[in-house]
Parts: structure tokens; C-alpha cells; sequence
């Protein structure tokens, strides 16, 4: 045979569920993303075309809204591990799972003190509006025995209007770009960190919890730190992540630097005190790099678009 099969993978993606959980008239929403990607024994099919070993993947479909019901929505990776070893654990050909989840973020919608002549609005619980920040994300894998669990956030756009510059760099006879002592920084992280808890014997991280204490020590880090270069931001962030949780080993960035240049005023008799900017949306910098535990391997991939 002059070809032989290599890594294979096939599963529904982007299923979008969303579960209405109802306390009384108080209402919660859990809003997700859900792809699945199952690999295994599925050499026939793709030999052949036999189907013996293929669980369809409008079944997989099904198993995602089905789950939100009989397991509830506590977090996204609580689902991705519910989904992941139901596929390996229920289906013998099927010898590995991952679930992608993008979470989409809803607010409670505050109501006037006055009460309305409707519904009155200390009543409303139900009504939400869409967070227009980041997009929490996770990617649960299983192959029968050992979990990773990957989790992130994206378009997370943050900016320093001081306490930045650039200076010192390497210069040839390309080279246009002014020294700065005082500049914006401004950036949409993209982010990807990898919790050490691998297997059912060990305790399990609180998702929720960690998701938002891993945003806040990054958030920090971006806001406290007098950056000479947006690597050096970066390094601040993710170290500070490691620093402050112990279930996290390793963390990945891609930082796009939002250029944002002064406009010349001067023409029209105008002094420009870093005040009016030019925001471009491209060419950008980019900087990407991963923050680990000291001791630990990296194993989150350097390109994370290929996760």
C-alpha cells in the first residue's frame, strides 16, 4: 500500500447549547460553544468506508444537549469532562476525547428602584445582557486514564494610556521608528494555561474560582507593571498567574500590540501633548511566549490556534 493512514479525528463542532437554570424566578444562563473531536480505532472506515466503529456525530450532537439537562452547566470544564468520559468509557473503538468550549458571558440586567408597572423591579431576575469582554474558553482532553485540561480566555482587550515606552532597540538603516518615552500600551490577550490536575485520584480544581482569580492576578499584573516592552508586561502576567495559583503550571500568551501613534496637529497650528492618538488595526506587533512553573515540561502548543 503506498499511503497509510496517519492522526484522524472526527466529532460535531460548534454546538451551541444554552441551559436557562430557574430558582424561583431567579434565573442563571450558561451559554456555550461545544465542538467534539473522537479518535480511536477508525482505521475501517477510513479504509474502507465500513462504519462498524463510528458513532455518527449528529449523535454527538444529541449527547451535548442531553447532557445539559441531566447534568446541568456548573462549569465549562465540568461539562468537557462529563462529555469526554461518557465518549471514551461508553464507546469501546473510541480510545480519546476532546471538547472545546467557548463560554459567552451574560450580566444581570440592574432595574430602576421604581417599581414598574408590570412586573415590579425588585421581581426581575430574568432579564441579561451580553458581556462584550473576553470569551472564556477550555479544551478537555481523555484518553481513558489521564486528563488535561486546558482553559484560556481571548479578546480580553486592555489598555496603559502611561507608564509605557520603548526605547534602546536595535536600529539599521531601515529602521523609521521613533524611541518612546511615554506611550499607550494597549493589547486583546489571548491566553491558554494548562492546570496540573491530571488524573480522578486527585482533588479537582474549583473551575470557576480559578478562572477568575487567574483574570484578576493578569489584569493586575498588566495594570501595576511599568513596562519597557510588551514582553516584559507579558512575563509579568503570566508570572504572576504561577506565583499565585498552585493548580496552574503553565500559561501561554499571544499579545497583539495594538499600535496607537500621536497625530500631527501642527498643520493646523495645534500642539499635540500626548493627547490625540491614531489607533491602527494593522500591521501589529505580535508577542507570544509561555510562562511555566519552574521544574514543569511545557506542553501547551507554541501555536495556539492548533489546540
Amino acid at each position: 500500500m503506498p499511503t497509510i493512514l496517519g492522526q484522524n479525528q472526527y466529532g460535531k463542532a460548534e454546538n451551541r447549547v444554552v441551559k436557562i437554570t430557574r430558582d424561583g424566578d431567579t434565573h442563571h444562563i450558561k451559554d456555550l460553544n461545544v465542538s467534539v473531536a473522537l479518535s480511536g480505532d477508525m482505521d475501517d472506515v477510513h479504509y474502507s468506508g465500513s462504519n462498524a466503529n463510528v458513532l455518527p456525530t449528529d449523535t454527538t450532537k444529541n449527547t451535548v444537549y442531553a447532557f445539559a439537562k441531566e447534568y446541568g452547566i456548573e462549569s465549562a470544564e465540568q461539562f468537557g469532562i462529563h462529555l469526554a468520559r461518557h465518549f471514551v468509557t461508553s464507546q469501546e473503538p473510541i480510545q480519546r476525547a476532546r471538547i472545546r468550549i467557548e463560554e459567552y458571558a451574560w450580566d444581570r440586567i440592574a432595574t430602576s428602584d421604581n417599581n414598574s408597572k408590570f412586573i415590579g423591579s425588585d421581581e426581575v431576575n430574568h432579564s441579561f445582557v451580553r458581556k462584550g469582554q473576553e470569551l472564556r474558553t477550555t479544551q478537555i482532553t481523555f484518553d481513558g486514564e489521564n486528563w488535561e485540561v486546558l482553559s484560556g480566555l481571548k479578546n480580553l482587550t486592555v489598555m496603559n494610556s502611561t507608564n509605557s515606552e520603548f526605547w534602546g532597540y536595535v536600529k539599521d538603516r531601515y529602521t523609521t521608528l521613533r524611541e518612546a518615552y511615554d506611550r499607550i500600551l494597549c493589547t486583546d490577550v489571548a491566553s491558554v494555561w494548562r492546570y496540573n490536575w491530571t488524573n480522578d485520584e486527585d482533588r479537582m480544581p474549583n473551575w470557576d474560582k480559578s478562572y477568575a482569580q487567574a483574570k484578576k492576578h493578569m489584569l493586575e499584573a498588566f495594570a501595576e507593571t511599568y513596562s519597557l516592552s510588551l514582553q516584559q508586561t507579558l512575563y509579568q502576567m503570566g508570572s504572576r498567574v504561577i506565583n499565585s495559583r498552585s493548580e496552574i503550571d503553565e500559561i501561554r500568551f499571544s499579545l497583539p500590540n495594538n499600535h496607537h501613534f500621536l497625530v500631527d496637529l501642527e498643520p493646523f497650528g495645534l500642539k499635540n501633548d500626548n493627547e490625540v492618538y491614531f489607533a491602527a488595526d494593522r500591521p501589529y506587533g505580535l508577542i507570544e511566549a509561555t510562562i511555566l512553573r519552574d521544574g514543569v515540561e511545557p506542553k501547551i502548543p507554541v501555536d495556539m490556534t492548533n489546540l
